[in-house]
C-alpha cells in the first residue's frame, strides 16, 4: 500500500493547480493531451515491443484508454462546472465502483468491500459536504462518468496483469497504457479543441509539464503497480484518501476555508474504512509484488 499513499500524496496537489492555473484558461482538450503525450514519451525508450502477447497489449492499452483518456477529458470539462471542493466532493463514489467492477470481472459479490467503500464515501462526504453550484448535474454527471472509467482502468489493469503472469519488468509494458490514452485523446483534441485557448504563460507550460511527467507518468504508474498488490476493498478506500489530502493542499497553500473539525472527522472514518476491510475482508491481503 505504500505505492498508493505516496501517489495519493503526488496526487494531492493535483486538483488545486488544474482548478487555479488551467480550468477556465487552457483547453481541457490540450491539456488531456499534453499530458498523455509528455507521459508517453517518459515509457517509449523502455517499452518492449517483442515477446508480449498481444492480449496483454490489448489489455493495458484498453485500460489506458478508460483510465486517462476518458477519465481525464471528462475530468477537466467538470472544472468548467464547479469548484476545485466540488469536484473533490464528487469523486467520493469512486471506491464504490471500484468494489463493484473487481466483483463484475471476479464473478463474485464481496460485502466486505462494499461496505469498507461505502464507510470511506461516508467519511469523504463527512469533509466535503457543501453547497452546490448551478451548473453542479452537468459537472457531476462528468465527474461519475470520470469516476467509473478511472475505477475500471485500474481494476482492470490489475486483472491484466494477473492473467498474465511474465517475468517482465511492469514498466516494460506500461507505455501501451499511455498509447491507449493516445487513440481517446488526440482525435478529442483534433474535433474538439480550441487553438485559441492554448498555454500562454511559463507557469501554465510548467504546471503540464509537471502533471504530464509526475502526475501521470510517474503517477498512474505507481498507482497501477500498487493496485496489483492489494485487495480491492484497500484499493477502493485508497481512491478516496485523495479528498482529505487535497483539501490539505487547497488549504495550506491556496488558503481555502475548511472546517477543521470536519476535515479530521471524516479523514477519521476513512482511516477506520480501512481497518474494516483489512480485518474482515477474506481476501484482504498485502501480496508481495516484483517490479
Amino acid at each position: 500500500m505504500a505505492l498508493l499513499v505516496l501517489v495519493t500524496v503526488l496526487w494531492a496537489f493535483s486538483f488545486s493547480l488544474i482548478g487555479e492555473f488551467l480550468a477556465g484558461r487552457v483547453d481541457s482538450d490540450f491539456a488531456v493531451l499534453s499530458r498523455v503525450l509528455l507521459a508517453a514519451l517518459v515509457f517509449l525508450p523502455f517499452t518492449r515491443w517483442r515477446g508480449i502477447p498481444g492480449g496483454m497489449k490489448l489489455g493495458i492499452l484498453v485500460t489506458g484508454m478508460l483510465q486517462f483518456g476518458v477519465t481525464y477529458l471528462c475530468l477537466y470539462r467538470s472544472f468548467g462546472y464547479l469548484s476545485v471542493p466540488e469536484v473533490l466532493l464528487f469523486t467520493i463514489f469512486t471506491p464504490l465502483y471500484v468494489t463493484l467492477v473487481d466483483d463484475a470481472l471476479s464473478g463474485r459479490f464481496s460485502p466486505v468491500a462494499l461496505l469498507a467503500a461505502a464507510i470511506a464515501t461516508l467519511g469523504a462526504g463527512i469533509i466535503r459536504y457543501d453547497g452546490l453550484s448551478e451548473d453542479f448535474l452537468i459537472g457531476f454527471l462528468l465527474l461519475q462518468v470520470a469516476n467509473f472509467t478511472f475505477a475500471a482502468g485500474q481494476v482492470g489493469y490489475k486483472h491484466v496483469m494477473a492473467r498474465y503472469q511474465l517475468a517482465v519488468p511492469g514498466y516494460r509494458t506500461f507505455g501501451y497504457f499511455f498509447f491507449g490514452a493516445l487513440v481517446i485523446a488526440l482525435p478529442s483534441f483534433l474535433i474538439f479543441g480550441d487553438a485559441s485557448k492554448l498555454p500562454a504563460t511559463p507557469t501554465q507550460w510548467g504546471i503540464l509539464a509537471w502533471l504530464g511527467l509526475a502526475a501521470s507518468g510517474l503517477g498512474l504508474y505507481l498507482w497501477n503497480r500498487g493496485a496489483c498488490v492489494v485487495d480491492a476493498g484497500t484499493l477502493a478506500v485508497m481512491n478516496n484518501a485523495l479528498v482529505p489530502a487535497g483539501l490539505l493542499v487547497n488549504l495550506l497553500i491556496w488558503n481555502r476555508d475548511a472546517d477543521l473539525l470536519r476535515l479530521a472527522l471524516g479523514g477519521g472514518v476513512i482511516a477506520f474504512s480501512l481497518w474494516v476491510n483489512a480485518r474482515f475482508h477474506p481476501r484482504a491481503r498485502l501480496a508481495p509484488g516484483t517490479d
